[in-house]
């Protein structure tokens, strides 16, 4: 009767348009950061996992509806929670740690959902650092265009001369080639400039949540990577060895570890940003005002040339 109900669930979410909580006029997506804490609030209360996930299903979460939908037919939950794309295999991770270990599972949604609420606003300050100069880029990238219809309206046969002219054919193919490196230049150094995808810091994070549940550090190792299928990075290994050095416990030592390269993250996503200003001058010299002066410019004068022979 429930696989009935929960499949009846996933048919309506299919049908029905897609709609997001809302504040007045302003949408509200469901965050992972959201879904993630919500989790943790309800198995606090005291409600079992497969619950939870099905209370988040009846208040309308597709990603809580597809997760229960794939347990229904047989799948484990942590890989029904990694199912659900790229974004959600690390609060799977988690599950599985938490789960193999005896960890506090609320306790290590909640950190996980801090990880994920500090990785998003870190993408977010990026991207609002980005936006300008890339903006700048996307508008100074339509200066050839512009210059060629400025020429036409000045009454040059720019756009016959383009076409025609053997001189003006080799300006017309020379500035579509540069503006086309142009675009790719720039589009790929906005890239470079942009968030790493994943949340950084998430390695100690898992490490923590295996070592909350008590284990030795071996067992907290083979957990990580039955759960990630990767090894402690360097610098989880370093905080892990202070750990040991000092006598002190490392699940702390490895949170502090995780907050702090978030907060690096973020600091060298807008130095990053800031760069980046700079470097788009290095296309717009070498291509974009190439290109300007090849179908802007030597239209003209070729135009003005033509003329000048004729009336000879």
């Amino acid at each position: 009767m429930a696989e009935r109900v929960i499949e009846r669930r996933e048919a309506e979410t299919r049908r029905a348009p897609k709609r997001t909580p809302t504040i007045g006029n302003t949408p509200m997506p469901r965050t992972a950061a959201e879904t993630v804490l919500r989790l943790a609030v309800l198995l606090q209360a005291g409600i079992v996992p497969l619950r939870a996930w099905g209370h988040l299903a009846d208040d309308g979460d597709p990603v809580a509806i597809r997760v229960a939908g794939e347990v229904s037919r047989g799948t484990p939950l942590a890989d029904a929670i990694a199912g659900c794309g790229p974004g959600w295999t690390d609060l799977a991770a988690a599950w599985s740690i938490a789960a193999d270990v005896g960890a506090p599972l609320a306790v290590s949604l909640r950190a996980l959902a801090g990880a994920l609420r500090d990785a998003a606003e870190a993408a977010d300050d990026i991207r609002v650092a980005l936006a300008e100069p890339a903006g700048t880029a996307k508008l100074m990238a339509w200066l050839p265009l512009v210059a060629v219809g400025l020429g036409a309206a000045l009454g040059f046969d720019t756009l016959l001369t383009l076409a025609t002219n053997p001189l003006g054919i080799g300006c017309l193919v020379a500035g579509a080639a540069l503006i086309f490196a142009a675009h790719r230049w720039t589009s790929t150094l906005v890239r470079r400039a942009g968030a790493a995808p994943g949340i950084p810091g998430i390695g100690a994070e898992l490490f923590a949540i295996a070592l909350t549940g008590g284990v030795s550090l071996d067992r907290a190792r083979a957990a990580v990577f039955a759960a990630t299928g990767a090894p402690a990075d360097a610098e989880t290994e370093a905080v892990l060895s202070l750990s040991r050095r000092a006598g002190v416990p490392a699940a702390e030592l490895l949170r502090a570890s995780a907050a702090l390269a978030r907060h690096r993250a973020r600091v060298d996503g807008r130095v990053r940003a800031a760069k980046l200003s700079s470097r788009l001058l290095v296309p717009l010299g070498v291509c974009t005002l190439p290109a300007f002066l090849l179908l802007g410019v030597a239209p003209m004068l070729l135009s003005v040339m033509s003329t000048m022979s004729l009336s000879l």
